[in-house]
């Protein structure tokens, strides 16, 4: 047995030695004169250390303390070792503990994952709104009540499906929560029948043939920023969703072979989709190339020419035209597309689904519908772009909207004025 006098007068040697205190505890003297604490024991028929630490940081009292909770380990099956690094582990994750901690940590992970900016920005816009209620609190404490409370604030401000999808981020954040030993439960998926149900409603689409033909003519006439309105005139032809269109890249289009490949990260469903490019498309680009051709975006936006154009550009663009949120809209083009190809009848449907990058919903029907049907596809957007025309150039004249109306009173209030005012 060790003494706290014979702890004190050992003296290092030319080689560490040990000195013993019984059942599996000895303090080692190493030759610079340290001592450090060891627990030495059989686990599983393999003798085994455990580093208790340094004297007199431990004591002797600390050290028999620490032996015998590692002997109670022992006698309920644990390994001391294996139990220690899973309690540095635990106590490396227990340092954030808040709720916003915790979810600044799970954005960080999301970016590594390479999730879309715009999805990144639409979770920090909900997590926003809820730190001012549970962000400073421990998230292992946090009860369905307190976030019933953040969503039902939401709530009351109208945003039905905002409150949805703060739910389902709030319930990753717990569940991340829980992966990194920092909470018991998801709290947030007692709530999932405790919200109101948003309305369902779909992006306002015209799927008249004759009004595709008024709205293409219109188009023609819009006067604004020449990215936009290549922009806006490429929506109907190519149908891909706002977001993978403004957030397009030159070096993701080959020329050569026609076509547009967008990689995965951007896709709403994670896989990369490519876009066949009729000859209509690619004088456009051809266009627009002489504009943006430098940048790193086909549509950089004005004043930031790094980042892409506005999410809402080429929406902006048909109001200006006339054209109504309940009317039409940007993400109104595929609905257009996806309706008028499949009321042709000579495009395989699964070749159209292909197009939009809609993924099956059935899982075993997915695993068979392998096919991409990628030269159906490509004589379609041809078709579809050729189709686009015949429909605008049968159209006599543009809808008169907000920009054909102001130029037309522009015209009126110089009627008849001096020349040397209109000069001004």
């Amino acid at each position: 047995m060790l003494t706290q006098l014979k702890i004190t007068s050992a003296k290092p040697m030319g080689k560490p030695y040990n000195l013993a205190d019984g059942q599996g505890l000895v303090l080692i003297v190493q030759t610079t004169g340290s001592k450090l604490w060891r627990f030495r024991y059989r686990y599983g028929g393999v003798q085994k250390t455990l580093h208790l630490g340094p004297w007199p940081t431990i004591s002797l009292v600390d050290a028999r303390e620490k032996c015998r909770e590692a002997r109670k380990a022992m006698a309920a099956g644990l390994d001391p070792v294996l139990e220690k690094k899973r309690a540095k582990i635990t106590a490396k994750f227990a340092v954030a503990t808040t709720f916003k901690e915790v979810a600044l940590e799970w954005i960080a992970k999301c970016e590594r994952e390479g999730r879309a900016d715009v999805t990144l920005d639409k979770i920090r816009w909900l997590l926003g709104m809820a730190y001012p209620l549970i962000g400073t609190l421990p998230i292992n404490s946090i009860t369905p009540a307190e976030t019933l409370a953040v969503l039902r604030k939401m709530e009351t401000k109208g945003r039905y499906e905002s409150a949805r999808r703060m739910r389902s981020v709030l319930s990753r954040i717990f569940r991340y929560g829980i992966a990194t030993a920092r909470c018991d439960r998801d709290v947030a998926a007692d709530l999932r029948g405790a919200l109101t149900t948003p309305r369902t409603t779909h992006h306002a689409a015209i799927t008249d043939p004759r009004e595709v033909g008024i709205l293409l003519k219109t188009m023609e006439t819009y006067t604004g920023q020449a990215v936009t309105r290549i922009a806006m005139r490429l929506s109907p032809h190519l149908f891909v969703r706002p977001g993978e269109l403004r957030q397009a890249e030159w070096s993701e289009i080959d020329v050569d072979k026609a076509i547009w490949s967008i990689p995965a990260e951007r896709m709403k469903m994670r896989r990369p989709h490519k876009v066949p490019l009729s000859r209509q498309v690619l004088e456009m680009l051809e266009e627009l190339r002489e504009i943006t051709g430098h940048r790193q975006h086909l549509f950089p936006c004005m004043g930031r020419p790094r980042k892409p154009m506005s999410e809402n550009g080429v929406n902006q663009a048909l109001r200006r035209l006339g054209y109504q949120s309940g009317e039409m809209t940007a993400h109104g083009f595929r609905a257009m597309a996806a309706t008028l190809l499949n009321e042709m009848g000579c495009w395989h449907p699964d070749a159209i689904e292909r197009q939009l990058a809609h993924q099956e919903m059935s899982s075993v029907r997915r695993a068979y519908a392998r096919g991409e049907y990628w030269d159906e596809r490509v004589a379609m957007m041809q078709h579809w772009s050729d189709y686009l025309d015949d429909l605008r150039d049968s159209t006599e004249a543009p809808r008169p909207g907000k920009a054909a109306s102001g130029k037309a009173k522009a015209q009126k209030s110089t009627a008849g004025r001096p020349h040397s005012l209109l000069a001004r």
